[in-house]
């Protein structure tokens, strides 16, 4: 790393969603390529590989004392696992001090719930995944339904594909709309998903709602507090 280079810290732990992180880990990853004075890393709290929500295994790069002090910050999420990293406390503690400097604090899906749960959200308008946004309430945050959401330094984005979104934005943001396009041609990015557009006026809540309560009480058995607080507001 040079002096001039400005760090962005891709945050693992156990049982996270992979696309949560690997999409907005290419497309900044392309930005550096574009623009050396930016390079990524991939934090954890150890170098050790974690397993993940699907057979693939993911090794950091760097410990979080390696990277205490990053340009930006971007949490994946994921389901169980992720409320319970909410009650992790080593990855709390990294994230206020790194949050502190940082210029960009950033979440994709459901790590804007670990933001939350480490009061980097009081006050902000926050998106999650759909079947938890009203959780950010209890967290502190001003839900918002779009795909991802700006306030201030902190950009969080909706479930699991809009982390590839977020990450062009934040490429833009960083390098200008030429680099963003050029980006977006290097991982040809043009989805065209075969069932088309999704219908929001006609979401599977409540084909989906017993699996969002699963998550809750089993991602929270651990900590009744705040579980009791979350559901309190949903």
């Amino acid at each position: 790393m040079t002096d001039e280079q400005k760090t962005i810290a891709f945050v693992v732990y156990p049982g996270l969603t992979p696309l949560d992180l690997v999409g907005p880990l290419q497309v900044l990853s392309a930005l550096a390529e574009f623009v050396p004075s930016y390079r990524t890393v991939v934090v954890g709290a150890t170098k050790d590989t974690v397993g993940t929500d699907t057979p693939l295994r993911i090794a950091p790069s760097h410990t979080f004392d390696e990277v205490p002090s990053p340009f930006a910050v971007l949490v994946p999420g994921g389901t169980v696992p992720t409320l319970h990293a909410m009650s992790d406390e080593n990855l709390l503690a990294w994230l206020r001090t790194a949050a502190a400097g940082a210029e960009l604090v950033t979440s994709v899906c459901t790590g804007s719930l670990i933001l939350g749960a480490a009061g980097l959200l009081e006050g902000k308008e926050a998106t999650t995944h759909w079947m938890l946004r009203d959780v950010l309430t209890g967290l502190g945050a001003k839900p918002v339904a779009r795909r991802w959401v700006e306030d201030g330094r902190v950009i969080t984005a909706a479930g699991v594909s809009a982390g590839i979104d977020l990450a062009l934005h934040l490429v833009e943001r960083l390098a200008g709309r030429q680099v963003a396009t050029n980006v977006q041609f290097v991982i040809e990015y043009d989805p065209e998903p075969p069932q088309g557009a999704l219908d929001w006026a006609n979401q599977p809540y409540g084909d989906l709602k017993p699996l969002r309560e699963r998550t809750l009480r089993e991602g929270l058995a651990g900590n009744p507090a705040l579980l009791e607080k979350l559901l309190a507001h949903t």
